[in-house]
């Protein structure tokens, strides 16, 4: 269980928001060089457990899997500790990295190509880390490359990035809170006719 907490003292949250698109986190592994890419994927990359609320749609195939390493972004509010957004490096099964995370939530390719996700599942599996989702694409960069068809996105295998659950207060105003977190994303694109895998619960 991950308990580790940074918390830093900001006199306002946007630059720090501005800050956060598509940098990469520090003590990353080495990029994965130009026309590296990932073998055929199977469902054998699907975590159990997977709850069946968070099956994309039907037509719904996996494309990749991915590994999100960094921390997600709390600020005090006076009472309680908000979500600003992740911070992740994106790392592929060879633990190169690919890409990041930040807020949007966003998904962007070290090719250019990203993509803009909106929260439609949850689940809690584990109380003690971030919940698992599945979210929709909702936008593209205009840049092709790994990410322009994605479709939708499992936020799955979490540990750690929970909220703190102590420290805010009126003295702590506008203090950043960012707290180390793993999870596994899966990412999906529409397939028009065959069979389709996917991490569903079945």
């Amino acid at each position: 269980m991950i308990q580790i907490k940074h918390v830093l003292a900001f006199a306002s949250v946007t630059g720090l928001t501005s800050a956060l698109g598509g940098c990469a986190v520090s003590g990353a592994e080495p990029e994965e060089t130009f026309g590296q890419s990932a073998a055929a994927i199977s469902s054998d990359v699907c975590p159990a457990g997977v709850p069946a609320a968070l099956a994309p749609a039907a037509d719904q195939t996996l494309k990749s899997s991915l590994t999100g390493v960094g921390v997600q972004i709390y600020v005090c509010n006076g009472t309680a500790w908000t979500l600003v957004g992740p911070q992740a490096n994106l790392l592929n099964d060879e633990g190169k990295l690919v890409g990041t995370h930040f807020i949007g939530p966003t998904w962007q390719s070290n090719d250019g190509s990203s993509v803009v996700g909106a929260k439609k599942a949850a689940a809690s599996v584990d109380p003690s880390a971030l919940p698992w989702l599945r979210l929709d694409a909702v936008s593209h960069a205009a840049e092709d490359g790994r990410f322009s068809d994605v479709t939708s996105i499992q936020r799955l295998a979490t540990v750690g990035g929970n909220a703190p659950s102590d420290g805010c207060d009126q003295a702590h105003v506008g203090s950043i809170s960012q707290v180390p977190y793993t999870a596994q994303y899966v990412l999906y694109r529409t397939k028009d006719h065959g069979s389709v895998k996917q991490c569903n619960g079945s």
